[in-house]
């Protein structure tokens, strides 16, 4: 990459990731706007895997109710709701009496698809003033940011891309966004390091956070913290359910790890100065969701002989669940659980014994 200025050229405009990635997903013809499948057809995410995520998720609602006291309306608002598979299946998998009290939400930037159940709200922001679970899934590494890498002078400067995906360098990473690399990312001084600069998802995380009266927001994502950021960064792409070089002409998902421990911390300075904000919590998926009820233990052998069937559908309830919380895959998922209102994140992920599992 060479260059520092940002002129347009004949083969497209050199633009900060940012803007180009937020163009090639949600522009008019975006990624995230085409298609009746939506990006299901791209790449597989926890919910796609097994309808026990979306139980896991049930779950940890009724627990939220719980804590909250079972108000007469709760909220259940589902971030990034692709299809609305999440919410649906959340719906589907809660007690009935819970159900009865439960607004659904479902936030995206496309529109409705038809047949989804009349329950579920279609909203392009979340809801404000509401009690409840709000959950993020796969949403903030869809967050458009920049990138940052060093040059020869050991300069961090903004990466500069054309909608070919072609790259160089622009001009030096300066305010606010060096700010946050200075204290979230920093990046020695050796050619070639690079960094996503995650303030817009900073300010995308407090304002979620901040639409809920009481309750608990979650956020499920590809996670890094800042005693192990990835030399080189995470940027990428996916397309037709494998990974790619990332372009930013709406043909392909485009996606970067999120620095969960930052945006905890961003909600915390929006909390007023004499309000101790509650305690955010950071776990890996594997351990929230066993919290929540899932193993990967398989049903005994002898099952098989007494009542094949119950065996057959136990041993594919332990193979989705093992998926869920196979390290290396899925289970390696941070979670960042932000209570909001007094709610005590700790109290809601109480281990469940195997044999309570249903």
């Amino acid at each position: 990459m060479t260059g520092a200025d940002e002129v347009p050229e004949a083969h497209g405009e050199w633009r900060g990731w940012r803007e180009a990635t937020q163009e090639a997903l949600y522009g008019p013809e975006g990624f995230y706007r085409t298609g009746p499948e939506g990006p299901a057809r791209h790449f597989r995410t926890s919910v796609h895997a097994s309808p026990l995520f979306a139980a896991a998720v049930a779950r940890l609602l009724c627990r939220v109710d719980e804590a909250l006291g079972r108000p007469a309306r709760l909220a259940f608002v589902d971030m990034a709701a692709g299809r609305g598979e999440l919410v649906t299946g959340v719906l589907a998998a809660l007690p009935a009496a819970v159900s009865a009290r439960t607004r659904a939400y479902a936030v995206e930037v496309a529109r409705r698809p038809g047949g989804l159940d009349h329950r579920i709200e279609w909203l392009a922001e979340p809801p404000h003033g509401v009690t409840g679970l709000l959950f993020a899934n796969e949403w903030l590494d869809n967050v458009p940011v920049e990138v940052a890498e060093v040059d020869a002078a050991g300069v961090a400067r903004r990466v500069l891309v054309r909608g070919d995906g072609t790259e160089r360098l622009g001009g030096p990473v300066a305010g606010a966004e060096a700010a946050w690399l200075a204290r979230w990312w920093p990046l020695p001084g050796e050619e070639g390091l690079r960094a996503e600069i995650g303030l817009p998802r900073d300010t995308a995380w407090a304002s979620a956070v901040a639409s809920l009266d009481a309750g608990l927001a979650v956020a499920a994502d590809y996670a890094h913290t800042v005693d192990s950021r990835p030399p080189f960064g995470t940027l990428t792409g996916f397309r037709a359910g494998r990974e790619t070089r990332p372009v930013p002409d709406g043909s392909c998902d485009i996606t970067a790890h999120v620095a969960l421990d930052a945006c905890a911390s961003a909600h915390a300075a929006r909390c007023a100065p004499d309000r101790t904000p509650p305690d955010a919590l950071v776990r890996p998926q594997r351990e929230a969701l066993r919290a929540l009820g899932l193993t990967g233990v398989r049903p005994p052998l002898a099952l098989a002989s007494t009542d094949p069937a119950a065996y057959l559908r136990a041993l594919t309830r332990a193979s989705q669940a093992a998926e869920l919380l196979a390290p290396g895959g899925l289970g390696d998922f941070g979670w960042l659980l932000q209570p909001v209102g007094g709610v005590d994140a700790a109290a809601l992920l109480v281990d469940v014994a195997d044999d309570e599992e249903e």
